[in-house]
């Protein structure tokens, strides 16, 4: 069902200036989204994602996102086994969806070429 981690996401309120930061602090620019940016760390194979969005120290911004090759038949797995998650969206880079663990805790699950 998962392979990997596929990276890990920072929701923050700017991309253009939180992405300076990070190059700042030696992070390279892997991809551009139009609301995302994915940076690649030193030779770690898992990636820093930032994400602009609501930041809110009352709730969780950091979570994992996994990488399947399968999307739709890993999202009607996880629904079939009775688990909290969102529609499957296309946002026209990746397909993915969320997921929620027994203390809600977000999770992410996505595919890409």
């Amino acid at each position: 069902m998962f392979e990997r981690i596929d990276t890990v996401c920072i929701t923050v309120s700017n991309v253009d200036q939180s992405s300076i930061w990070y190059q700042e602090l030696g992070f390279k620019v892997a991809f551009n989204g139009e609301d995302y940016q994915v940076f690649t760390i030193g030779n770690s194979g898992v990636p820093l994602t930032i994400e602009e969005g609501s930041v809110s120290s009352q709730e969780n911004s950091t979570y994992p996102i996994f990488f399947t090759t399968d999307i739709k038949n890993t999202y009607l797995k996880i629904k079939e086994k009775g688990v909290e998650v969102t529609e499957l969206k296309d946002d026209g880079d990746n397909k993915f969806f969320d997921f929620y663990d027994l203390d809600n805790n977000k999770l992410q699950v996505c595919f890409w070429e």
